[in-house]
């Protein structure tokens, strides 16, 4: 049966064909191959694009799958700029950090809400934090908004993330409490809060990925360091 799906990642395998990291719907990120996937011209690679919404299905027990259905389900999101550096940021620490065949029904939710934001600027980061709270959710990772030993926040000091225990510990240099209460009542929307929920969500994160440097995150930087560069001086 064809569950709903999203292309995370794609490269050569054997002569023609293309080893992939799928999103679906039902089963998390599952790994496949996919026949004819590297083949200049073949439809397979041709649908096999990242952004695209497929409908897919597969064969196998075991954690490498066979690919027997890829077809579009829908309108390839048109990324381009930072937009598209964002996608491709969420694609691969979806890769990294979501194990295979993990229930993600979540994630894939807000995924497909993400590519929907991105094109638009000011919608970006806040659908890409939501996006990094849902995988950090389904991995049993998100943040704790207390103590370590479970108690309140106060909004008159200051916290550091403590990953071990996934809550925040006080700290002289670190994350105002009082923005801290405000994530903690779901309240993401005002844009003095955008600074300390990336804070919050990068440290969140850190440990899950290692000391791997994300692909992704060099290309933002350079793309600021160009457009840095470029930019009128007064």
């Amino acid at each position: 049966m064809a569950e709903p799906a999203f292309l995370l990642h794609r490269r050569p395998y054997r002569e023609t064909s293309a080893l992939v990291d799928l999103l679906t719907l039902e089963h998390g990120r599952i790994r496949a191959v996919a026949h004819g996937g590297q083949r200049p011209g073949s439809k397979s690679r041709q649908r096999l694009q990242p952004f695209t919404p497929l409908f897919v299905a597969w064969r196998g027990e075991r954690e490498l799958k066979r690919l027997t259905l890829m077809e579009s389900r829908g309108q390839t999101a048109l990324l381009v700029g930072e937009g598209l550096l964002c996608g491709l940021y969420a694609n691969e620490i979806a890769t990294r950090l979501l194990p295979l065949e993990l229930p993600a029904q979540e994630v894939f939710a807000f995924y497909g809400a993400l590519l929907e934001a991105l094109p638009t600027p000011s919608r970006r980061a806040l659908a890409l934090r939501r996006f990094e709270w849902a995988l950090l959710d389904t991995l049993g990772a998100a943040p704790r908004f207390c103590t370590p030993q479970g108690a309140t926040l106060d909004p008159q000091a200051r916290y550091r993330f403590d990953a071990e225990s996934r809550a925040f510990v006080a700290a002289e240099q670190g994350i105002d409490g009082r923005a801290l209460r405000y994530l903690d009542q779901g309240d993401w929307e005002p844009e003095g809060l955008a600074s300390t929920l990336k804070a919050v969500m990068r440290a969140a994160l850190a440990p899950h990925l290692g000391h791997r440097a994300l692909r992704s995150r060099e290309l933002m930087l350079d793309l600021a360091r160009r457009r840095a560069l470029s930019s009128p001086r007064s």
